[in-house]
């Protein structure tokens, strides 16, 4: 039940679209350029997020197809969404199957837009089906043993990276392999451990940790990179985690990215590239509170963890930013750090020597509604913060975010 619980919370996070009925929402002004040309030239791709339910919602839809150049799914191409019970039940190599009819029509329509896909995620464990770890897929067995369950998330990996490369060929550009997998505090992770994996959430434990290994990251990439060669794709593959742009967490991931790399040796008995970047989750200010909000460190972490992971030689990339606001007396404030963020940040990143920036992916889209105060999604986005009213109207901060790309401030 916890589970479940939790699971309904997570899908509400692209719902706030469904808030407005068709006929009360606002048409969004086509007088403004698309945002995602004005960044071209900066060397990012310019993204959000979109959920099956939106795609009903024509006036979101018209705002995203001319404004955005990158697109993720939020829940669609995750495991929990694709998987199917009865068809892996019935698999005769033992092997899991899915169900990709709502992802194949999202991705379909971003096709059409001449829109790119983000792949998000290939190994999560919040919220994971948990019949995909048992004998015959069935929770009423024991968990299967250690080598079944690497041969199934290895078929699990190289299935869906194929459907959807065959299917959308060059479509989804990116994988999220792995999210999440660094843990916040000192008893969600070994103490010994430099990359402090996920050993516990919310007081469950991380179910690949347990049952495919303390290795579940860097096999989750060498999977994926055999899939990518095999296919001769130019998919890039992305550790993503919420937290990245903080020092504690930001030195984790660098041990982490550092781990992967030495994980696989070629022929020759050289290191293996296995990941290609780092997806920095991008919620900014506090959960659910004005606490921390517009704070301007934010902004100078955000800029120096560019700069470390580029280091690292890997891309970079913003996928799930939210720059948060609860307050509506600091509308003021919310545009003018959002212009900073660009102007300071994300538009001098790329330089002819190094272009580690690659994307900018805001999900923040759509203001939660006042009276949702508390809820998950009212908490993770905000009030206040997002780039469009929850009557879809175009607000302040599109157009300081759109007169900075231009450089008319």
């Amino acid at each position: 039940m916890k589970r479940f619980l939790s699971l309904l919370l997570a899908l509400l996070i692209c719902l706030i679209p469904l808030a407005v009925p068709a006929e009360e929402a606002g048409t969004v002004s086509d007088d403004y350029d698309p945002l995602w040309k004005l960044a071209e030239p900066y060397g990012f791709k310019l993204g959000g997020a979109f959920g099956a339910q939106d795609m009903n919602n024509k006036t979101f839809l018209s705002f995203l197809s001319r404004h955005f150049n990158s697109l993720t799914c939020c829940n669609e191409t995750k495991a929990y969404s694709l998987l199917d019970q009865r068809k892996s039940q019935k698999a005769e190599d033992g092997m899991p199957r899915m169900n990709y009819s709502q992802a194949d029509y999202m991705i379909s329509w971003a096709q059409k837009q001449g829109i790119s896909i983000r792949g998000h995620v290939l190994v999560w464990d919040a919220y994971m089906t948990q019949w995909f770890f048992h004998e015959d897929y069935d929770v009423t067995k024991p968990i299967a043993d250690r080598e079944t369950m690497r041969a199934r998330l290895a078929s699990y990996i190289d299935q869906v990276m194929t459907h959807f490369e065959e299917k959308f060929p060059g479509v989804i550009y990116c994988w999220d392999v792995v999210n999440e997998a660094i843990g916040d505090n000192g008893g969600e992770y070994k103490a010994s451990d430099p990359c402090h994996i996920r050993t516990k959430r919310s007081g469950e434990s991380n179910c690949f940790l347990d049952y495919v290994g303390p290795d579940y990251v860097e096999y989750a990439f060498l999977c994926a990179r055999n899939t990518q060669e095999k296919l001769g794709a130019d998919i890039k593959l992305f550790y993503n985690d919420y937290n990245l742009f903080f020092p504690d967490k930001r030195g984790a991931a660098c041990a982490l990215v550092k781990r992967i790399q030495s994980y696989a040796t070629d022929e020759e008995g050289n290191p293996r590239s296995l990941i290609d970047g780092i997806g920095m989750q991008g919620y900014m200010g506090g959960y659910g509170t004005q606490s921390g909000c517009l704070d301007p460190s934010i902004i100078t972490n955000v800029k120096k963890s560019i700069q470390t992971y580029a280091a690292l030689g890997v891309d970079v990339q913003l996928t799930e930013m939210a720059v948060r606001n609860f307050d509506k007396t600091k509308v003021a404030e919310h545009d003018a750090f959002y212009s900073k963020l660009f102007s300071d940040v994300f538009m001098k990143a790329n330089t002819e020597e190094s272009a580690p920036l690659t994307a900018v992916c805001i999900w923040g889209l759509v203001d939660a509604y006042e009276g949702m105060k508390g809820n998950y999604v009212y908490n993770l986005n905000s009030p206040y913060g997002c780039l469009l009213t929850t009557k879809y109207k175009i607000k302040t901060c599109f157009d300081a975010i759109y007169h900075t790309l231009k450089g008319d401030q």
